[in-house]
């Protein structure tokens, strides 16, 4: 007889043998709950369908903040925000659509990064491909005004970019153009003279920084820049508005930056260059709201009954980018802090160290959420026993590497675990690993670097759903059908036992091992 039907059989019999839920060891109610009702996927669901992507800024972001909070308050746990910053402006996603017409009619599929313009409606115009030169800017000056401009490069997510570095790099590569054009004009005076036929020198194209002339094309009353996009489409954010300019409300960009299918980019391309008649009509519902805008980490807490001092945390990232609705990145993270937050609520567990559940803030614009968290709490880094934080995607807690001080702790605590799924939950000894010196991919690095135990669990696609990160990573795809329900369910009730486990141990784990010295 495997775990689950012992505890369905127990709870059955409890009229006969005196035996509820309430009696079972708090790991065990948990367990029960865990496969039997789990909220896990709901609070996925609705993180996803009622606020959807939820970039740092927006309203989406602070409406789910306030979601957070009162749901951890329905579960009995104290919650609160804290706050972590504030941004200059907030930005806000509507809808978007577009179509090509003339020489290409179809349905366009584009998206446009984060805290970038939008349209004032639906708005109509003729294309043209950027100049390369200063002879070819004023070959089509005339030609630029009400017009969409095709610039160079593959979209890598981020929008034209204005800064001093950026303008730098554009100067010099104008320089270096202009003395091929000089030399290329040359050459071409002395092959008439000799009656030879010229070979020029190619001027560089700017690939890797687009838009060499933007702001020249801008001032001719260009609509915006189109850039071709590999698919899934990648979008991200406006960095330098954020992080390096001087924003404000009124020096907010006018200009649209469309990443296009790069099948219909070629295509709209093709029919310029062919001199053929196209128009491409986009109506983008990019918003901003004057700042300054206040930021939030949500924090909810089961305090401690012996060892307060003492800190267990679970975490995961609130805010993702929105072309997607942050359904993986981080809705799974999200979800199984829910998720665990409820079946230890609801287990009834009285434990001897706090638990706490944070959703940080702005994870995606640099971890700022979890470098607040760490400034705001230093004198209580100290004391935390290990951070769950779940960012990796939507797949299954498949086991746990532990230093060999924490094994024998670890192997009673998942006992609870075997035979709950179709796989063994496997507890093995790991090295001592590297101490972390640096900011890395997800927040916590940020606890890392303060010798902050990380221990996490191994995650696996076990059982071979095809989950590809690279596919969902800040695109399009990043929503609620690439996650998977058994697997949110299986993680969030891993990380309850897993947490609540260590949070009623005699003696705290210790942190000799978890790092190299």
């Amino acid at each position: 007889m495997n775990l689950k039907v012992f505890l369905a059989s127990a709870l059955m019999c409890s009229c006969f043998w005196g035996v509820s839920a309430q009696d079972l060891k708090a790991e065990r109610r948990i367990a029960l709950m865990g496969t039997s009702e789990n909220p896990t996927w709901n609070y996925l669901q609705t993180l996803t369908g009622r606020f959807g992507g939820r970039v740092l800024g927006s309203a989406s972001y602070e409406s789910a903040a306030q979601w957070m909070l009162n749901e951890f308050k329905k579960m009995g746990i104290e919650a609160h925000l804290e706050e972590g910053g504030e941004l200059p402006v907030g930005f806000d996603r509507g809808p978007w659509f577009g179509k090509a017409m003339g020489a290409v009619n179809e349905e366009l599929h584009f998206a446009t990064p984060s805290y970038t313009s939008g349209t004032a409606g639906r708005v109509r115009g003729h294309v043209v491909i950027e100049p390369q030169s200063e002879r070819e800017l004023e070959a089509i000056k005339s030609k630029v005004k009400g017009a969409w401009v095709l610039i160079g490069g593959t979209n890598s997510g981020w929008p034209v970019v204005f800064s001093h570095k950026e303008d730098s790099i554009r100067e010099a590569i104008k320089a270096e153009n202009k003395a091929i054009a000089e030399e290329n004009q040359k050459i071409m005076d002395k092959a008439r003279t000799e009656g030879k036929r010229p070979e020029r020198g190619e001027l560089k194209e700017l690939k890797t920084h687009p838009g060499l002339y933007a702001q020249a094309l801008i001032d001719a009353g260009a609509l915006g820049f189109i850039q071709r996009s590999e698919l899934p489409i990648r979008s991200l954010y406006d960095r330098p508005m954020i992080n390096e300019r001087k924003t404000t409300f009124d020096s907010l960009p006018d200009h649209c930056d469309i990443k296009l299918d790069y099948r219909q980019f070629e295509k709209i391309e093709a029919a310029v260059k062919g001199k053929q008649d196209i128009w491409l009509e986009f109506d983008i519902r990019n918003h901003f709201r004057p700042g300054p805008i206040k930021w939030h980490n949500v924090v909810a807490t089961i305090p401690g009954t012996e060892h307060p001092e003492e800190t267990i945390i679970i975490s995961g990232h609130l805010d993702a980018f929105d072309t997607g609705t942050g359904a993986v990145d981080c809705g799974t993270g999200i979800g199984v802090v829910l998720g665990a937050a409820h079946m230890i609520a609801k287990s009834g567990v009285k434990p001897k160290r706090t638990i706490k559940f944070v959703a940080f803030a702005g994870e995606e614009f640099g971890l700022w959420g979890a470098e607040a968290y760490v400034k705001r709490h230093e004198k209580e880094i100290g004391k935390i026993v290990n951070l769950f934080n779940r960012d990796g995607g939507p797949t299954a807690c498949t086991g746990i590497s532990v230093p060999e001080a924490w094994l024998e702790d670890v192997q009673k605590i998942a006992e609870p675990m075997k035979n709950l799924w179709d796989f063994e939950f496997i507890v093995e000894k790991s090295e001592p690993r590297k101490k972390v010196t640096a900011p890395g991919g997800t927040d916590a690095s940020i606890f890392g670097m303060k010798g902050v135990p990380c221990v996490g669990m191994k995650n696996q696609d076990y059982k071979g759903y095809g989950f590809d990160y690279g596919e969902i990573w800040h695109t399009e795809n990043d929503i609620l059908n690439k996650s998977y329900q058994d697997y949110m369910e299986q993680a969030a009730t891993a990380t309850a036992i897993m947490s609540v486990g260590m949070a009623t141990l005699k003696k705290a784990l210790p942190r000799e091992g978890v790092y190299e010295k």
